[in-house]
């Protein structure tokens, strides 16, 4: 079970479970942060943008919304680049990408060149660095995954308190092309984190040089069998309904402080208050979801941090003064870092790892859409009713609308599908991984009825991992 993608290894290889995984981890750690909290932070300079430029909220709104369209509609594209040419490879050049952008947008006289620049490369370059490192996170870890994706999904909080303070500074002293200038040269460290990422090595066995040629020829640039599994369909409609409201609180919530009249670093310091509180909720989260009683319902553990979390966009549309704002800043980082920690926990344990990094692509390019117009239709309506009460209203509808789908599909579609093609993959699975243990060729073949007993005894239910001496460290 430690392969994800065909480019780094055979699929015998086994998830090492730490070692250089901790490196991984660290790199894809940093990654993540600048995936997630970019687009955030970034609105730091929104209203110095609407003076020069002088445009409405939603035409700054589709600033951020471009670079997580474009870290989610790239999907297929960075599937189809990491399975043809490696994650390293692919991350080092999405570094420079990232990094390019910004420096370029420093230099850009109308919003529409923002938009190509800080918005299309940069997000690009961004969505070329968060894929591959995801994909190598799920390599190195199987038995500790569920905490290596909590840790790692701890970036975005750490950064997002980094980068808010970080980017009114820049933008006090040296304006919003400073800041932009400056930010792009940040975002050159996502190439270090691309070269941590080393491929796992195959096991030195000589026993069957033709095996690996065979998979070759059989390897998929993109995997759309996928949509057969009926658990991922229902994932990807429920995550693209809820990042239509996901991201709209975080990105409009400083300019609801500024219109309060609440000086800027103080309506700054709103997102720096809902980063540190994430900061420990993906963590625990993760630690959580590892239990042995949660993780094979880990499902519907993520379909209560949606609820949650719309459950608070619609209490934060109440507030009226600083102190309501803070408060839901508080418990909207709880629950937006419950949704970040298993998000991809839950794509994981649905679709496994041989398919993860197709799957993840496809998923990423169904969310595409609903993440280019969630902020800019939040702006619209901010625009047509001066109101921000609406904006939350309609972003916490939508959260907990897909948290419904996705927890009353799982409960009434999944549980009565017959679990026989699982067995059998998982059978052929380990099977495979038997194979390609240091083992004689008498010892390497297992009795049918043996497997079956065995997986009698330890069904793999619907994301449950099932471990035994032959698959974990």
């Amino acid at each position: 079970m430690g392969a994800v993608v065909a480019d780094d290894g055979p699929s015998g290889v086994k998830a090492p479970d730490g070692g250089w995984g901790w490196a991984v981890l660290f790199g894809c750690f940093i990654i993540t942060g600048f995936s997630y909290a970019f687009p955030k932070a970034v609105s730091v300079f929104f209203k110095e943008l609407i003076w020069e430029f002088g445009i409405g909220y939603s035409d700054t709104a589709w600033i951020s919304s471009i670079l997580l369209a474009m870290l989610y509609g790239t999907g297929p594209l960075c599937s189809v680049c990491v399975n043809r040419f490696g994650c390293r490879p692919v991350m080092l050049v999405g570094g420079i990408f990232a990094g390019m952008g910004m420096v370029i947008a420093s230099f850009c006289t109308s919003i529409i060149q923002i938009y190509l620049t800080a918005g299309v490369i940069t997000g690009l370059g961004l969505a070329l660095n968060f894929q591959p490192s995801l994909i190598m996170l799920n390599r190195y870890f199987d038995k500790r995954r569920p905490l290596a994706n909590g840790l790692s999904a701890a970036g975005s909080p750490v950064f997002l308190c980094a980068l808010s303070p970080l980017g009114q500074i820049l933008q006090h002293e040296y304006g919003w092309r400073g800041g932009f200038l400056i930010l792009g040269g940040m975002l050159l460290n996502c190439c270090v984190c691309g070269a941590l990422m080393r491929p796992l090595e195959p096991p030195k066995k000589s026993e069957a040089p033709k095996e690996p040629a065979e998979k070759k020829v059989k390897k998929k640039l993109l995997d759309f069998s996928v949509f057969k599994d009926g658990g991922f369909v229902i994932y990807t409609v429920a995550a693209s309904i809820m990042v239509l409201g996901l991201f709209v609180p975080p990105v409009f919530v400083v300019s609801y402080a500024k219109d309060l009249r609440y000086e800027d670093t103080k309506a700054a310091f709103l997102l720096t208050i809902l980063g540190f509180i994430d900061i420990f909720a993906r963590p625990i989260c993760g630690i959580v979801a590892g239990l042995k009683w949660v993780r094979p319902r880990c499902v519907y553990l993520f379909s209560f941090a949606m609820i949650f979390n719309g459950f608070t966009d619609l209490m934060g549309s109440m507030s009226v003064d600083y102190t309501g704002l803070v408060v839901f800043c508080i418990f909207f980082g709880i629950s937006y870092g419950m949704v970040g920690a298993l998000q991809f926990e839950v794509l994981m344990a649905i679709v496994g790892t041989q398919k993860f990094s197709s799957a993840i692509g496809l998923v990423l390019l169904a969310e595409a859409m609903a993440v280019l117009i969630g902020p800019p239709l939040g702006g619209k309506l901010l625009d047509a009713t001066r109101r921000y009460m609406f904006v939350f209203i309609l972003a916490g509808i939508e959260v907990v609308t897909s948290a419904f789908v996705l927890a009353l599909g799982n409960f009434f579609c999944i549980k009565k599908k017959s679990e026989e093609p699982q067995t059998k993959e998982a059978a052929a699975e380990r099977e495979e991984l038997n194979k390609s243990e240091d083992k004689t060729p008498e010892d390497a073949k297992v009795d049918s009825i043996e497997v079956e007993q065995f997986l009698k005894d330890e069904p793999e239910k619907n994301g449950e991992v099932v471990t035994n001496p032959e698959t974990c460290v």
